[in-house]
């Protein structure tokens, strides 16, 4: 059994709570926040071949191509959760947040561009 959806309306509501002032965003705001914009990555870009890790808040595969069943993943994203929604709404760039060193990504496949921002 999956993990039940977040509703559309919930979601982009702690996304834009977030987006009006990141530091003062309640840690259920941003855990929301997260999630939501997780759910929609996994949505957008069905599969299994890249895990996209945003501790302690989630995770989610995604993208097609070889599917990953057993162990650590080949191809994992890592970031927390301030560098997430900023890459997932436009305000840092894959590139940058690459560049800065703030995401963390290992294997051939370990590569969102063209898939952020989502909102």
């Amino acid at each position: 059994m999956g993990r039940a959806r977040i509703d559309d309306a919930a979601g982009m509501a702690a996304v834009r709570s977030w987006a009006t002032d990141p530091a003062a965003a309640s840690r259920d705001i941003r855990a929301m926040a997260v999630r939501y914009t997780l759910q929609l990555l996994a949505e957008q870009a069905e599969g299994n071949t890249l895990e996209v890790r945003v501790p302690p808040f989630g995770a989610v595969q995604c993208i097609e191509g070889p599917r990953h069943t057993r162990g650590t993943p080949p191809n994992v994203v890592e970031m927390d959760a301030a560098t997430w929604l900023a890459v997932a709404t436009g305000t840092l760039s894959w590139a940058d947040g690459l560049a800065a060193g703030a995401i963390h990504a290992s294997g051939q496949r370990a590569d969102l561009t063209g898939y952020v921002p989502i909102v």
